[in-house]
């Protein structure tokens, strides 16, 4: 396994914040790589676990996703430019199995633009660990950005809301995604990434946009996510082509085809987190029902909000 080199600690998320605003008011739009030529294909590598590997998302030739989407839309489709597109997600992957894993087959592409979406399986380990993921995933920007790559990043909302769990076992996994998040953000400004909020309440409560496994986007939600990347990149002069359509080939998916994949894939997803998070997950549900039982619950989520600010 790869050493990681040593990251600089995290800024402070206000400070950070400052600083981006600051930038975005007195600078030139960002540019790609300086050996990016006018004729040279832009070069966009695509990081993290299954929503951006495409899961949620299928088409003839296999997984396509947001990335690709948005990839399709970055070059103007009447110019001699034209776009190297590598998606390098794999499902399941950890930020930790980003930078070790994919980070380096990225650096070789000498990308122009790196997305890096992940956090969400990590919520969902036993092993969970936000000191570990904050500094693996500031390592992975930091090298990315090293060689002038513009990079892209997105919070995500917790899984516990996504597939209504009880309150009791909802929470923890809550908690465990605002931290996640807390970092993203932080890192995001640090490193004046390209950034889309996922967690907000009109992308989560729009089950239209969702695949029937209630953690994936469906093509409307890949479509979306796409195009608000897209959007951002266009303000900095990143992105020339269309925007991406908005209008899914294929109809949302209904309540059978979620209870289908319940009763299929669903189950098999269902053991393997019985397995690792499950134990975990109900001696912190114990905990917190608890906790709600002597009126001091909501001391949870102040002292879990006060933990995770970087």
């Amino acid at each position: 396994m790869e050493a990681l080199p040593d990251a600089v600690p995290l800024p402070d998320a206000a400070a950070a914040q400052s600083a981006q605003t600051a930038r975005a008011g007195s600078e030139a739009p960002v540019g790609v790589r300086a050996s990016a030529g006018p004729t040279r294909p832009l070069r966009f590598a695509a990081l993290g676990d299954s929503l951006t590997e495409g899961v949620g998302d299928p088409v003839a030739t296999g997984l396509r996703g947001w990335a690709a989407l948005l990839a399709e839309a970055l070059a103007p489709t009447d110019a001699p430019r034209s776009t190297e597109f590598r998606n390098l997600a794999v499902s399941g992957a950890l930020v930790r199995d980003v930078a070790v894993e994919q980070v380096p087959r990225a650096l070789a592409l000498q990308p122009d633009l790196a997305a890096v979406v992940v956090g969400l399986n990590d919520t969902l380990r036993a092993s969970f660990d936000i000191a570990r993921v904050a500094g693996d995933l500031d390592r992975t920007l930091t090298r990315l950005a090293r060689g002038g790559t513009v990079l892209l990043t997105a919070c995500l909302p917790d899984p516990g809301r996504m597939l209504r769990l009880p309150p009791p076992l909802a929470r923890p996994l809550a908690r465990r995604q605002q931290a996640v998040n807390t970092v993203v953000h932080a890192l995001s400004a640090r490193h004046d990434t390209v950034h889309v909020h996922l967690a907000d309440a009109e992308w989560v409560e729009d089950r239209s946009l969702w695949s029937a496994d209630r953690l994936h986007p469906g093509e409307l939600g890949h479509r979306a996510v796409a195009a608000r990347f897209h959007a951002l990149l266009a303000d900095r002069g990143l992105a020339h082509g269309p925007a991406p359509g908005c209008r899914p080939d294929q109809p949302p998916p209904t309540r059978a085809d979620t209870l289908w994949w319940m009763a299929t894939a669903g189950t098999a997803w269902v053991a393997r987190r019985c397995r690792d998070l499950l134990p975990q997950l109900l001696v912190l549900a114990a905990a917190e029902t608890a906790a709600w039982a002597r009126g001091t619950g909501a001391r949870l989520d102040v002292a879990g909000s006060a933990l995770f600010v970087v």
